[in-house]
């Protein structure tokens, strides 16, 4: 049976991940990290979502360890999510070693439930300059994977060359535009849908959103372009 692990926030570009997923894998495995973020609330709409859209099984882990050693805005409520970069050129919503954690716990997961394919929403296109969101580090976290632990894991990013108009034509592609648009969860500050209007997260989604609906059809053409 083909099988693929998602790592899911309950954020339009892992909603759209799995939603592609479930369309490509005959048995679909969803994991959600609660470590203790600012917006909480994701971890109830991931499980919404996992259980509207027919996932085999949803795991929710607790990573609570990595709110007492990365200190950000998206694990302090007293450190307000900020516009600008600090000292180190990072936005203060970056969490170090987020996605390091993340990607070796779901490729453990994988690995148990025998999925060779494990699937993450990282983007290197329009992302907040994180480096953990980098094809690089994707590419190398891949390698370390399979060989510590012998096994033919491939991690696949489905969102890493799209723009955030793109990762919306994708969602619309698989007829998922509405769901990704109403009951996904992006905005910093735990805003269902179209969120705040006003984090980095919320700004980026929604330019995205209307620059697809500018021009459907070149957005559609350039999203199939790539893929």
């Amino acid at each position: 049976m083909n099988k693929a692990v998602v790592i899911f926030s309950g954020g339009q570009d892992s909603t759209t991940c799995l939603v592609q997923a479930l369309t490509q894998f005959d048995e679909v495995h969803a994991i959600t990290y609660d470590y203790g973020q600012r917006h909480r609330q994701e971890i109830e709409i991931a499980q919404t979502l996992a259980k509207k859209l027919g996932v085999k099984a949803h795991k929710v882990m607790d990573v609570t360890l990595l709110n007492e050693l990365a200190v950000s805005s998206l694990t302090r409520d007293d450190i307000p999510v900020s516009h600008e970069l600090g000292e180190n050129g990072l936005p203060n919503s970056f969490v170090p070693g987020r996605n390091i954690l993340f990607l070796t716990l779901a490729g453990i997961y994988a690995y148990q439930v025998g999925a060779k394919t494990l699937i993450t929403g990282v983007c290197e296109t329009d992302f907040s300059g994180y480096p953990d969101c980098r094809d690089e580090f994707v590419k190398s976290m891949n390698s370390s994977l399979a060989l510590g632990m012998d096994y033919k894991l491939e991690i696949k990013t489905p969102l890493m060359w799209l723009n955030k108009a793109e990762t919306w034509a994708m969602a619309d592609h698989y007829q998922a535009l509405e769901l990704v648009r109403d009951e996904s969860l992006t905005c910093y500050n735990g805003i269902v849908g179209s969120g705040c209007g006003d984090c980095p997260a919320c700004v980026l989604r929604a330019n995205g959103l209307q620059d697809y609906l500018d021009d459907k059809t070149k957005v559609m053409e350039d999203y199939l372009s790539k893929v």
